[in-house]
């Protein structure tokens, strides 16, 4: 395969202390054993202040907002630029395990529309804790994976980062909704909604845990919850839509 299949869309806002970060997310691109592309989005940032070596490179397009508009209205507006059959969104603080794009594009078939992995957190001595989500992994039919998010604020179904997916199904999904926080639980519960897939025992995504992560600033928890359910019920209310259909 020398034509890329995948594109990966990472927004950022180049934050001094974020750059070494977003550079390793570039670094374990690099070592990918399938072609990618990537979307970069400037979520208000100086296209100047991208690292050299992410600027360079012709795999990258570079998407800069005139201003700051949001993890959501960012991550929607990149997937506008997504012309490969398959996308994954991914943070600009975070990193892909070496064989992540290559193991889950091989397990693809033409009934699925996703498959995703386990994710690590990745902790400030360099070490990694396996995280396995709630969802056992093998295949699930569409919708099957909201029905293991019981409750709002219990632990999310699936890691929204760790999963390959079809765009078509992606942008059908409506992407990232349009949360201020809490849009990734929506891009999770929205795919795996519309489409079967599978969940490999294997992790794919290591996320980094550190002081400066931008979804757990001062006043996280206020809105927290509200996100978690309106997630929640979207998620839901998907999944009854399509069982009343079969039942009909």
């Amino acid at each position: 395969m020398s034509s890329p299949q995948i594109t990966v869309v990472i927004t950022t806002r180049l934050r001094p202390e974020r750059l070494p970060y977003l550079q390793q997310m570039h670094a374990s691109l690099t070592r990918q054993t399938v072609p990618w592309k990537a979307v970069l989005v400037l979520d208000g940032a100086a296209p100047g202040r991208v690292p050299g070596t992410i600027a360079a490179d012709p795999r990258v397009r570079i998407l800069a907002l005139p201003r700051q508009v949001g993890a959501a209205c960012a991550r929607n507006l990149g997937l506008n630029l997504v012309t490969t059959e398959f996308v994954n969104w991914a943070d600009d603080d975070d990193a892909f395990h070496d064989w992540s794009l290559g193991v889950r594009l091989e397990a693809f078939t033409e009934r699925l529309g996703w498959v995703a992995g386990y994710s690590e957190d990745w902790l400030p001595d360099g070490s990694t804790r396996l995280w396995e989500c709630p969802v056992p992994p093998g295949f699930h039919d569409a919708g099957d994976v909201v029905t293991y998010w019981p409750r709002p604020e219990d632990t999310i179904p699936i890691g929204p980062t760790t999963i390959l997916a079809r765009t078509r199904l992606v942008r059908a999904a409506g992407g990232m909704g349009g949360l201020v926080q809490g849009e990734d639980y929506m891009a999770a519960v929205g795919t795996t909604a519309l489409a079967p897939g599978v969940l490999l025992p294997l992790p794919v995504y290591k996320y980094r845990r550190h002081e400066g992560q931008m979804t757990r600033g001062a006043r996280y928890d206020e809105l927290e919850l509200a996100a978690r359910r309106h997630a929640h019920a979207f998620g839901h209310a998907l999944r009854d839509v399509f069982v009343t259909a079969r039942a009909e």
